[in-house]
């Protein structure tokens, strides 16, 4: 496809090229034309459609493609949506019925594959929402969505303890992206702190902070830690692409960042909502 696309375009500005060409000398070889303002005017004429039919070339078999990915993207949400709610659904109902321990233990694990699979469709459904709409905002209690984000972050690390002390607070922002920015967030906090299982978050009026006990940082990591791709331990997993994803989202949605760190003390990352 874009193999034909880069001849067509080759194709079309070659000729193009050699028109201009041969209309210059045939209006001052052949014709002896002397207004030199006239024959910019046709020039430019000229260019400004070749500019627009090149530009269109170029341009409609990208959207093209990318409506195709857009389109397959949402009938596969679709597909999806179907058997998740239905693994969930029967899977409570199926543990309402069973004593066995083990039974119930294999049971809360296929919920919790089954939820975690579930976000990830969230997730692809809020990537192809902020491709497609200009404005995803919504009313919503932040505090609702904090308690909503520790129960799905509990399942993954049962080891972990999260402190919460959260006053009622309503914003109008972007809820999915914040919800991915609260994950990355706390994810950041569980991997540097493996000595210390405790997770203080607190949201109070328009402020919400998240500390860890972990290892911290120094002034040079300080000044690195928001660049993508950055980790402060090389041999953690991950791309180190959260924080840089959580910055770029603050700065989007004009909330204000800061993150206070001392090593071998912890992190502390402030998020103020206007």
């Amino acid at each position: 496809m874009f193999y034909n696309l880069r001849i067509n375009i080759f194709i079309y500005y070659f000729f193009t090229t050699v028109g201009f060409l041969f209309v210059m000398y045939y209006f001052l070889e052949v014709l002896e034309f002397s207004d030199a303002y006239l024959l910019l005017a046709i020039l430019a004429t000229l260019a400004i459609f070749s500019g627009v039919f090149i530009s269109k070339l170029a341009v409609e078999p990208f959207k093209n493609h990318l409506d195709n990915i857009e389109q397959l993207s949402k009938e596969t949400l679709h597909e999806l949506n179907l058997p998740i709610a239905t693994i969930k659904t029967n899977t409570q109902m199926l543990s309402k019925n069973i004593d066995n321990e083990k039974d119930l233990k294999r049971l809360s694990r296929i919920l919790s594959a089954s939820s975690m699979l579930e976000q990830r469709y969230n997730e692809l459904d809020y990537m192809i929402k902020t491709h497609t709409t200009k404005e995803i905002n919504e009313d919503f209690f932040l505090d609702v969505l904090i308690k909503e984000r520790i129960d799905f972050l509990q399942a993954v690390y049962p080891n972990k303890k999260f402190n919460l002390k959260l006053d009622r607070v309503n914003i109008f922002n972007d809820k999915i992206g914040l919800g991915k920015v609260i994950d990355n967030i706390i994810d950041n906090g569980v991997k540097y702190s493996q000595n210390n299982d405790n997770i203080d978050i607190v949201l109070k009026e328009k402020e919400l902070s998240i500390q860890d006990h972990g290892e911290g940082m120094d002034e040079n990591e300080l000044l690195k830690v928001f660049d993508k791709y950055y980790q402060g331990d090389a041999d953690s997993k991950g791309f180190g692409i959260g924080l840089s994803l959580v910055k770029r989202f603050c700065d989007k949605q004009q909330i204000k960042l800061s993150i206070d760190s001392k090593l071998n003390h912890g992190t502390k990352i402030t998020l103020v909502f206007k």
